[in-house]
């Protein structure tokens, strides 16, 4: 049989339906997708640390009175919620369709480990936040060129990259193809990262606004400019971060077609190891292999700077350095219904999946609400 007469398909995991949606981030299928998205992608790593971070069941339940607790974790679209403190695991719960050993897209709260990268490359003298990503990357386009480092780190630029989740055409969508999250239509070229990166366009990057401007898009930029910094490749940065976090189960995390790691969303793993990694904050970065990944004025600065804001209704909720943070927890959430905080002063980190199942896959309320419970839970001593 020659070549010409072979039946081929595009892949039905990874081509967009008639929504303008893969099936992976559909309302009727996105709950399969999340919780299978290392398996998903076109392009990955998976990495494992070599010391474990022994956890000892001393199951709290004040935490499973909580009456935030008690309806986060009933609703059809909870998948997981685990709460640690040192070597205690204080609190878990998950969903009939998953389990303690199950990985789960942890999707935007990737983007935290861009604060302990840079919070060693700013401790190591490496870096000047000051200065502009053009003097890093020449042939970045206008949307970046002349946006600074801690704007890029703060979100706090303005260009035509559009994080809009109810827009089938928005940027967001289109940054897909160069993630390995979905595959070109037949018209459509194969992208990297980079060259995506590269085709971002503005005409003024600076934002006069009190509000943030939240754009995917940074983090990857800011990925690229550690790797040409630090001397070292992206997938060494994360085997020093899981290694520091001592993970029970395996890292998995998406890259585009030339093996660049996706920091801007491509995580997956356990919930216990999201609340495990979640302690590398409430330790200053301290790893538990001894070893520092992240830097502790760093993190302590994000969390107590007066920085710029989420829009309403999340407008007491700040960001800095790719860390949100109130003021006293730093943490991150994640595209479709994730949660990861962080209370250094009490110690604790917590850990939430679920997966929204409505068209858009956002819903500000529900996420606001999913922030509040785990702040009340990471509250306590």
């Amino acid at each position: 049989m020659s070549l010409n007469t072979l039946l081929t398909a595009p892949n039905p995991e990874l081509s967009v339906n008639d929504s303008s949606r893969t099936p992976w981030n559909t309302a009727e299928t996105r709950r399969w997708g999340f919780h299978n998205m290392h398996l998903n992608n076109r392009y990955g790593l998976s990495l494992r640390s070599r010391e474990v971070l022994v956890l000892k069941r001393d199951i709290d339940m004040r935490i499973a009175r909580l009456e935030r607790v008690r309806y986060m974790t009933e609703t059809s679209i909870f998948s997981a919620l685990a709460v640690i403190k040192d070597n205690a695991l204080l609190y878990e719960a998950y969903a009939p369709d998953f389990a303690a050993d199950r990985p789960h897209s942890i999707q935007s709260i990737t983007k935290t480990t861009l604060n302990l990268i840079y919070g060693q490359l700013v401790a190591q003298g490496k870096i000047n936040l000051d200065s502009t990503i053009n003097q890093f990357i020449p042939e970045i386009g206008t949307g970046y060129a002349t946006a600074s480092v801690r704007d890029v780190l703060d979100m706090n630029v303005i260009n035509d990259y559009s994080e809009d989740y109810t827009d089938p055409s928005a940027s967001v969508f289109k940054h897909e193809l160069a993630m390995g999250w979905r595959i070109p239509a037949a018209n459509e070229p194969e992208i990297t990262n980079h060259e995506f990166l590269c085709d971002i366009k503005s005409d003024d990057v600076v934002n006069t606004s009190s509000e943030i401007h939240y754009k995917s898009a940074n983090t990857d930029v800011l990925a690229w400019v550690a790797e040409i910094v630090s001397g070292r490749s992206l997938r060494d940065h994360l085997i020093d971060i899981i290694e520091a976090s001592g993970l029970e189960h395996t890292f998995h995390v998406s890259t585009d077609r030339t093996g660049m790691p996706i920091f801007d969303g491509g995580g997956s793993m356990t919930a216990r190891d999201l609340a495990r990694y979640g302690q590398l904050f409430v330790r200053g970065g301290m790893g538990v292999n001894g070893h520092s990944i992240g830097n502790s004025d760093f993190i302590e600065f994000a969390r107590k700077a007066d920085s710029k804001h989420f829009p309403a209704p999340r407008d007491w909720i700040r960001y800095c350095l790719h860390l949100q943070t109130n003021g006293q927890w730093v943490g991150h959430g994640g595209f479709g219904g994730q949660y990861l905080l962080a209370n250094p002063e009490t110690g604790i980190s917590v850990a939430f999946f679920s997966v929204l199942e409505d068209e858009a896959g956002y819903d500000h309320q529900y996420i606001e609400d999913v922030v509040s419970m785990c702040q009340e839970i990471a509250a306590a001593s």
